[in-house]
């Protein structure tokens, strides 16, 4: 197995499989392991085609990077540390990435503002503010009719009022899960959920 440098993730499928990453070394950032982004994207089908994703607390780029790598019309990252920026741009155009808009801004003042409808978000804040139930009543009406809502948090993580538990799991100390807004045929984006 390939080992990489610190401060660095690889992409794991699609186009851009086993390019690299680089993210700075900033307090709070952690990219989703590969195994947990694995099964993440197993749960939310390998081809995201057509797809529009947020990435709502960005750091490294690692869903959003992902997520257009396997397809996504369009991800939207947004991210307020200015070394975290100029990675996701430097990363971004190591890749020649298209259909990527990066947000420097705070992310729930991004999700209170925003008038864009999306069909996954990415809801990994970090860990120590506990921002996921905040985050997620603000995404809930970001979300298209069939849209997902990922998130991760260091320990176990009840769904607030409202949300679905479509998927959940633990890979460490990774607490992930997989959620829709309300209770629908619980049938996925494209029948893969």
């Amino acid at each position: 197995m390939r080992r990489t440098r610190r401060n660095t993730v690889r992409i794991i499928g699609g186009l851009w499989r086993s390019r690299i990453l680089e993210f700075p070394d900033i307090p709070d950032l952690r990219p989703t392991p590969d195994r947990v982004r694995e099964t993440l994207f197993n749960w939310l089908g390998q081809d995201l085609s057509g797809l529009a994703c947020l990435d709502l607390f960005a750091g490294s780029g690692a869903l959003g990077f992902e997520a257009l790598s396997r397809g996504a019309a369009s991800v939207v990252m947004v991210e307020s540390n200015a070394a975290a920026l100029r990675a996701l741009h430097g990363n971004a155009e190591k890749l020649g990435a298209t259909n990527l808009t990066v947000v420097r801004g705070d992310a729930l003042e991004f999700a209170r503002e925003s008038r864009a409808s999306f069909d996954v978000v990415f809801v990994d804040p970090p860990y120590r503010l506990g921002l996921q139930a905040e985050a997620l009543a603000l995404v809930r009406r970001l979300l298209s009719e069939r849209g997902r809502a990922y998130v991760e948090s260091a320990s176990a993580f009840a769904a607030p009022r409202g949300w679905t538990v479509l998927k959940s799991a633990r890979a460490g100390s990774v607490h992930f899960h997989l959620l829709a807004g309300g209770t629908d045929d619980q049938g996925g984006l494209s029948g893969n959920v």
